[in-house]
């Protein structure tokens, strides 16, 4: 089916593509190429290089790099010609609150009648809050295993069934049983249930006190030394009313190792963790205790959205928003000397891609006439916190924007035939995907790996959850390099860089790759500018309801 449905699209996007051909401005694909022109390796690479640079010092928010960036972002997009997307302003802020979580002792003991289990900080577990209260301490606190800690009715699973964990200490494992079992959930393709975040929730709504993420590195898809980094330091959260009370005092996570030793602390059978994958598991008490005591240092303060717009010639209040995240991690735990978080990849390639991406459309021979508004986002590696805020408080009303196309992280692997989906079969912005994609020659496809819930891990979600179709999308598997030693040696060259001092512009790189999604993007941005439908989610996505509604309103 899904090949059938390409070729339909091909060969349609191909009879499009004549006829625009015969435009003034347009090749015999239908492309702009004086836009396309205007995307350039030089220009690209310099933007990169200087979002990456030392000067920048990680891009964390609440830092001086945060002001430094936010300022070098709207010099960029003044230079450019662009007109400020808040009014008169190119910013918008976004007040959140750090909160920098220690506890007192840097290991933690969990009790049980055969023994106990001392584990180290950060070593073995991380932990964090986002309670605004200086002094946490939580005594006895009893632990339940809660397999994958979801409550999924749609699914007819339910991991708290039959059991009052009010005041006690979770212990769940990441992903979802799609993971491992094709006939549950969607299959390999992760759902929310499956995040992280969507665990912490869960557990508060549940009245733990507490909640442990085992780690798994293929189920999360990262290592425990992103584990590690990520929630190590200060953490960022939205300013919430009852300031954190609604969450769990703690939220943690424990490596693989700690857990089986845990679960056989608390004398649970060794395949415990395999029983939770099926249906009709139910949560164990575990005869172990664990007593916690954490101290938070916190501040409210505000960062910034970086808002830029090129105004519609015949619809301007119909808007497309490009996004992409320009914070990093900042400074952390030095590795070989270095201790700055450059981010390279993740995600100074995704904010230069919106400069190159305003060149194109401010270039086109004929204008959008839909408004183009272009975001740099705050705070996307806190939990897609400047993503959630604009979401919340839209300059642009959501029912007016048509879409959202999202840029994390391109691949410096090398250009690719083909292109890659995340979270393929959810929105009708696909179509425009493989419409756009087949002027260039590429097919399409999903990504290579959704049980990693990719689809939910990046800014354009919060557009999905306020019923707004987003797209995120990047490089293919299928290279145009034909000697596989080039790409082998790139991909050892540049493998394990994801969160790490090592995410910096290398001889390694290759650009081709970057440009083409680029101008890509620009195709699929500027056809639908030049429409007056609204592209809407897929019969079979769960949130094709919040897209109806909102475009019935």
């Amino acid at each position: 089916m899904k090949k059938t449905s390409l070729g339909i699209f091909t060969v349609a996007s191909l009879a499009i593509a004549c006829q625009s051909g015969n435009q003034a401005g347009y090749d015999a694909s239908g492309l702009d190429s004086t836009a396309l022109a205007s995307i350039t390796e030089e220009a690209y690479k310099s933007y990169v290089m200087k979002l990456s640079s030392d000067e920048f010092l990680g891009r964390k928010p609440f830092t001086k790099g945060d002001t430094l960036t936010v300022n070098y972002i709207q010099e960029q997009f003044k230079q450019l010609g662009l007109s400020p997307g808040n009014g008169d302003s190119y910013f918008q802020e976004v007040p959140l609150v750090e909160i920098d979580t220690k506890p007192v002792s840097p290991t933690l003991t969990f009790t049980g009648a055969n023994g106990s289990l001392t584990v180290k900080h950060l070593d073995d577990f991380v932990v964090s809050s986002k309670r605004l209260q200086n002094d946490i301490k939580i005594n006895q606190s009893e632990l339940v295993f809660v397999g994958f800690g979801i409550v999924a009715p749609e699914f007819n699973w339910n991991d708290y069934a039959n059991i009052d964990v009010k005041g006690k200490t979770v212990v769940a494992m990441v992903s979802d049983p799609g993971r491992y079992d094709k006939s549950l959930f969607k299959a390999d393709t992760m759902t929310y249930y499956g995040r992280w975040d969507y665990k912490y929730e869960e557990a508060a709504r549940q009245g733990a006190a507490g909640i442990l993420l085992i780690h798994e590195t293929g189920a999360a898809s990262y290592g425990w030394n992103v584990v590690r980094t990520g929630w190590a330091g200060p953490q960022l959260a939205m300013v919430s009313d009852d300031k954190g009370a609604s969450k769990t005092e703690f939220e943690g996570w424990i490596s693989q190792e700690t857990a089986t030793k845990l679960l056989n602390l608390a004398g649970l059978p060794k395949d415990i963790q395999e029983q939770a994958k099926k249906t009709g598991f139910k949560p164990v008490p575990m005869p172990v205790t664990t007593t916690f005591a954490l101290k938070n240092e916190f501040r409210e303060s505000k960062t910034n959205n970086v808002i830029a717009k090129i105004e519609g010639s015949k619809r301007p209040d119909e808007v497309i928003i490009y996004t992409a995240h320009w914070d990093h991690l900042g400074i952390g735990e030095p590795v070989n000397g270095d201790s700055i978080y450059n981010g390279a990849i993740d995600n100074a390639s995704g904010v230069a891609a919106l400069f190159e991406l305003a060149k194109a459309f401010k270039a086109a021979k004929v204008k959008p006439e839909r408004t183009i508004v272009f975001i740099a986002l705050t705070s996307e590696e806190e939990g897609l916190l400047g993503s959630e805020y604009y979401t919340q408080h839209p300059i642009y009303p959501l029912k007016k924007t048509v879409a959202n196309l999202n840029i994390d992280a391109f691949s410096p692997l090398g250009a690719t035939k083909d292109v890659s989906v995340v979270g393929f079969g959810q929105t009708e912005i696909e179509d425009y995907v493989i419409k756009s994609a087949a002027k260039f020659n590429r097919t399409v496809k999903g990504e290579r790996n959704p049980t990693t819930g990719g689809f939910y891990r990046s800014d354009h979600f919060n557009f999905v959850k306020n019923g707004v179709p987003g797209l995120f999308m990047g490089s293919g598997s299928d290279f145009m390099e034909q000697d596989s030693t080039v790409i082998n040696k790139r991909k050892a060259a540049l493998g394990g860089r994801y969160h790490t001092v090592r995410d910096e512009v290398t001889e390694d790189w290759s650009f081709d790759g970057i440009l083409a999604d680029i101008k890509l993007f620009f195709d699929i941005g500027y056809t639908m500018s030049m429409e007056k439908s609204f592209p809407n989610f897929k019969p079979a996505s769960e949130f094709k309801e919040l897209g109806d509604k909102r475009l019935a309103k």
